[in-house]
């Protein structure tokens, strides 16, 4: 029997066993989405020549065609025989779980397949035992002066913080807690959770007194022996940014499966930009150079310490001298920029172009900052080989505590270095090379204005196929939204791929006719038209909102969310919950409660309630979109975007403006129906789907409900 036909065997006995145990009848598309991805991954004797490119499986998959069960199906027996491991990348740590949990344990189950499963999340989901002991120490002496932060700010935990911190420490000194942030059973806020956890040059490994306690080595050592690891995007592409395989395995040892992959690209782009605020950085510098002089005085005794610290030093000084030369030339370039309704100043560098003299300042402070970077990461690994000594009058948690500072500077000149070889790249005359773009914000900061320089990429595609596509074993990316305007042609623009990628339809199991119906009222009005939307939508939210007990309302503009719900009639206003007023968790906890209660709630969003939201049966039985949720024009990113597309003889509208449009709004209505069960429908609150030429393309793009269009 040949590989392929032992890799099939072992599928369909798999899917067999699981049926049998589930007690299920086989689906259609998960069939073909566990076939799509056997057929382009199971190839030969999957080998392939070192450099040569591995195959990409792109599968779009409805809502209801359990594609996490497909996946798992197809992916494990063809990495067994490959020798390889599966790394599943989610777009959310909530996902995450729930894959380890729950989707992972149910396969294996009920297939009886021996495979092995570990977790795979950054540094910063752990409690660091060593940060836990200083703050018990702390909380417990009632000290405030104990420096935990990486921007300095004293430790002063509250009442209320210290006996959370008292629970996490009693709970896992007893076992009872593993010491990461999501096995914790209640909400822990990012305030409270930070004092707790460190970075990567924070941390001193097997050099630490806690070592073999820590929850974060201990769940990495469990990666070695791991069929299939459960991380997220977040993770993944902080290892390719490292270089791969520093976090994760080896990208050519490895089969990737990027779930929720329409997220991926916007998640590398974050990774893979800078930014730099100059008054906090100068404030940095400042205050790092006076804690490492006051430092040589404790610290000297240890052997070559001083000598290694005088480099370091200099370099501040020179950093902190040029970063103040350069302010006049950026508050130039805001002169005359008139600010939006926030009072935020921005200027955006034309095709992401600073000029020259800005180009040159650029390379010098990125020389600097990298020098500096490299000189912190010298010292802190300097500390570390000191754990190891005796140093008579230098105590071991001094060490530490330095150890750690260092580090969290070390972490912030990399972040300051990268902002500035971004704006120190000259633009590039490859054909097809897209832009970096560079713009400058004005931010409030407690010392007043201080501004803030970034870069962004403007498309992923071409960072993926270096970083990732073309040097992985393979790939399968899957999500329920792919294609926009009926075609992968943006997926493609945004993500790459390499040309022997696949590419696969698998239609939604839902009676789409039958179960929702989409309308445009006769009363609205084209949502171009800001001040005439408004006073449209305004008029036609109460009667709207009447008629169903879950109602989601999602809107493509805070100023007019905010508008409408403050002239609402209050009786209105008492069912709805609007973002901003608590967390998205706590929204979606209360809209439940509500229901639960046999009330009825409202909830008000923004783009992060349109994907993602999962509001079955009666929590949701009506989705409100209010406009068509077409990009900022102020966007920096998409404004450089455009500006290439259109120097290129394209069409920016056609090409990125509408394709985008269209994609968010299949997602949005991807809100209402999230069973077999459920029923609903859609109002969209904006004319342009009938008024438009383009409008036709949109509602084409749209699931097939029930249409009723005045």
């Amino acid at each position: 029997m040949t590989r392929d036909a032992t890799v099939r065997q072992r599928i369909q006995e798999g899917y067999s066993a699981y049926l049998r145990g589930r007690g299920f009848r086989p689906r259609h598309g998960q069939k073909e989405m566990i076939a799509a991805i056997a057929r382009a991954l199971a190839s030969g004797d999957m080998t392939r020549a070192e450099g040569e490119p591995g195959p990409v499986c792109v599968v779009e998959a409805g809502t209801g065609t359990g594609k996490t069960l497909a996946y798992l199906l197809a992916a494990l027996p063809l990495a067994e025989v490959a020798q390889k491991q599966v790394v599943v990348a989610t777009a959310t740590v909530a996902l995450q779980e729930q894959i380890l949990h729950r989707d992972f344990p149910d396969l294996i189950a009920h297939t009886g397949w021996p495979y092995r499963v570990a977790v795979a999340k950054g540094r910063g989901r752990y409690m660091c035992p060593l940060r836990q002991e200083a703050i018990m120490d702390a909380v417990q002496a009632r000290e405030a002066g104990l420096g935990l932060f990486e921007d300095e700010v004293p430790f002063q935990p509250s009442r209320r913080t210290q006996q959370l911190y008292r629970r996490l420490n009693n709970a896992f000194d007893a076992g009872e807690w593993a010491g990461d942030r999501d096995s914790w059973p209640d909400a822990i806020s990012d305030q409270d959770w930070r004092p707790l956890t460190v970075e990567r040059g924070q941390c001193a490994a097997a050099r630490c007194r806690h070592f073999r306690d820590c929850p974060f080595f201990r769940d990495r050592e469990a990666l070695l022996d791991a069929d299939c690891i459960i991380a997220n995007h977040d993770l993944l592409l902080a290892d390719l940014a490292l270089g791969g395989g520093l976090i994760l395995p080896a990208l050519d040892e490895t089969l990737y499966i990027i779930d929720e992959a329409h997220r991926f690209a916007d998640t590398a782009l974050r990774h893979f930009s800078g930014q730099c605020r100059v008054h906090a950085t100068l404030a940095w510098l400042d205050s790092a150079r006076k804690r490492l002089t006051a430092a040589q005085a404790i610290l000297d005794p240890i052997d070559g310490f001083t000598a290694t610290l005088r480099p370091l030093l200099d370099r501040f000084t020179v950093l902190e001298q040029g970063m103040a030369d350069l302010e006049p030339l950026l508050r130039q370039l805001l002169d005359g920029v008139e600010s939006d309704f926030g009072g935020t100043l921005r200027y955006r560098f034309p095709g992401g172009d600073v000029g020259e003299e800005l180009r040159e300042r650029s390379l010098v402070l990125a020389r600097l900052g990298e020098a500096a970077t490299k000189a912190l990461e010298s010292l802190g690994q300097y500390l570390v080989v000191a754990l190891d000594g005796e140093h008579p009058g230098v105590p071991r948690p001094d060490i530490e505590q330095y150890h750690q500072l260092v580090g969290s500077w070390a972490a912030r000149a990399a972040g300051f270095t990268e902002l500035w070889q971004l704006f120190a790249q000259p633009l590039s005359d490859a054909p097809g090379a897209a832009p970096v773009a560079r713009w400058i914000d004005t931010v409030e900061s407690q010392s007043g204005v201080d501004l803030q320089l970034n870069a962004s990429p403007v498309n992923a595609g071409g960072l993926l196929n270096g970083h990732l596509w073309n040097r992985c074993w393979g790939a399968v990316l899957t999500s329920a939204t792919l294609r926009s305007l009926g075609t992968f042609q943006r997926f493609e623009r945004h993500l790459g791929a390499p040309a022997k990628a696949t590419y696969t339809v698998v239609e939604s199991a839902f009676d789409y006719v039958g179960a929702g119906e989409l309308r445009v009222p006769r009363e609205a009005v084209e949502g171009g038209f800001a001040d005439e939307h408004t006073e449209s939508v305004l008029t036609l939210m109460p009667g709207l909102l009447e008629q169903e007990r879950g109602t989601l309302v999602l809107f493509s503009s805070q100023r007019q969310m905010e508008s409408i719900y403050e002239r609402l009639p209050e009786a209105s206003k008492q069912r709805i919950l609007m973002q901003g007023q608590y967390s998205n968790q706590e929204i979606l906890q209360r809209h439940r409660q509500r229901i639960d209660e046999q009330g009825s709630s409202v909830i008000f969003g923004l783009a992060s309630f349109a994907e993602g939201v999962d509001l079955p049966g009666d929590y949701c039985s009506h989705v409100i979109i209010a406009k068509l949720p077409f990009a900022v024009p102020n966007d920096p990113i998409q404004a450089t975007l455009a500006e290439w597309i259109e120097s290129r003889g394209g069409n920016p509208f056609m090409e990125m403006t509408l394709p985008d449009a269209s994609l968010k709004l299949v997602q949005a209505c991807g809100r209402l129906l999230r069973s077999e069960k459920d029923r609903g429908r859609i109002t969209l609150l904006d004319r342009r789907v009938i008024s438009k030429r383009y409008g036709s393309r949109i509602l084409a793009d749209l699931p097939p409900f029930r249409r009723v269009l005045s």
